[in-house]
């Protein structure tokens, strides 16, 4: 079992921060990382030809090693969306046919499937949670399952729900997409670096993951699997550095039509990111040294004893089998003060989000009893 982590961070004395969903903490590693490689860029000299390779290849193997892949087969991407929207390039879609998301899913996993929807006349089917708090979460995988058919195209999930953290059945959902030919693409946002996915177990077609949130690397840098539907499909961008050949400088007019192997030619442009490359591999480092499924117990045992009271006072919370122990959403009793909970929260100093109609929970290895106590003591003094 890990011990907290909060000496690898910076977070100020006092502060509950409870809100990994929002934004993960730098790990001082991170920021050290990042500092040295924009001290590093004073100099232009110190940048080799080859330095526009080597991280960007480093940092493929360490996110191939998290979630089981090949790194070849991962993509240096700026965005979800980036990462989506070249889906959508390779994606064709007729009137009749039809994209299965969740009800409420993050939008970066949705806008892109609406637009498609919208220029061919397919259906988006955006599948809604029962209105009911015993057995949410299995009866939304259920309904998610019924509603892939001969129709669907494509299924877009996340592994959990960014609002509540109701866990999604990626290895059955996936295999019901492969029986009616459909892909499966997933954003993993929200659950990589803080719960065990297995690219090989759950075969997405697509798995994309940003940087900032449960990997605690920097914003505007992610990670995307692409698998071999996507072999010989055209990217969003045309980059020098994806074509065969870009390591010779000296011959980068003999232009190539042929990518290099693999993923890259989904890489963004300018990929090699010379401050931001250095920061995300720091954070990938950290990641694999803690193992996310470490991670997940150390949450599941630091945040037993709230959800326990949460249940206590009335509120609901999805059942322990349906959701993440690191993501999870507290439903407070009908008619329960809003503002007097938001208030002893600040009073406390915790910090969670309010997202839907449940008040978001992320805790992480860095966050010690005393974080949750404070949640609960709020919890308390709004409900009890």
């Amino acid at each position: 079992m890990l011990s907290c982590q909060r000496d690898l961070v910076h977070l100020p004395d006092g502060l509950h921060y409870l809100n990994c969903a929002y934004m993960g903490p730098l790990l001082k590693s991170v920021e050290d990382a990042g500092i040295a490689a924009v001290r590093r860029r004073r100099d232009p000299t110190s940048i080799k030809p080859d330095d526009f390779f080597a991280g960007a290849q480093r940092a493929r193997g360490l996110f191939g090693q998290l979630v089981n892949c090949p790194g070849e087969r991962v993509a240096i991407v700026p965005s979800v969306s980036y990462a989506m929207a070249a889906v959508a390039k390779n994606l064709a879609l007729l009137r009749g046919q039809t994209v299965v998301v969740a009800r409420g899913q993050f939008p970066s996993n949705v806008y892109a499937w609406r637009r498609l929807c919208a220029d061919t006349g397919a259906e988006l089917r955006a599948v809604a949670p029962p209105d009911a708090a015993e057995g949410r979460g299995e009866a939304w995988n259920a309904r998610l399952l019924e509603a892939i058919d001969g129709s669907t195209v494509l299924v877009a999930l996340g592994n959990v729900h960014w609002a509540d953290g109701t866990r999604f059945d990626l290895e059955r959902i996936g295999q019901r997409a492969r029986e009616v030919g459909a892909m499966l693409v997933v954003d993993g946002t929200q659950s990589v670096g803080a719960m065990p996915l297995d690219v090989a177990r759950v075969r997405p077609d697509v798995l994309v993951c940003a940087g900032y949130k449960w990997l605690l690397g920097p914003y505007a840098l992610g990670l995307a699997y692409y698998g071999e539907r996507f072999d010989g499909a055209a990217p969003l961008e045309e980059t020098w550095l994806g074509r065969q050949g870009s390591q010779d400088f000296a011959r980068l007019v003999d232009y190539a039509d042929e990518y290099q192997p693999g993923a890259a030619r989904f890489d963004m442009g300018e990929r090699s990111s010379f401050a931001l490359i250095p920061m995300l591999i720091a954070a990938l480092e950290q990641i694999l040294a803690w193992g996310p499924a470490n991670v997940q117990a150390y949450c599941r045992e630091l945040a037993g004893g709230l959800i326990a009271e949460a249940r206590a006072l009335g509120c609901a919370v999805e059942d322990d089998a349906w959701r993440g122990a690191h993501l999870f959403g507290i439903r407070t009793p009908a008619g329960a003060d809003a503002t007097g909970l938001q208030q002893a929260l600040a009073e406390r100093r915790v910090i969670v989000s309010l997202r839907g109609d449940a008040v978001r929970v992320a805790p992480n290895v860095y966050n010690s009893p005393d974080d949750v106590a404070a949640l609960t003591e709020a919890l308390r003094a709004a409900l009890g």
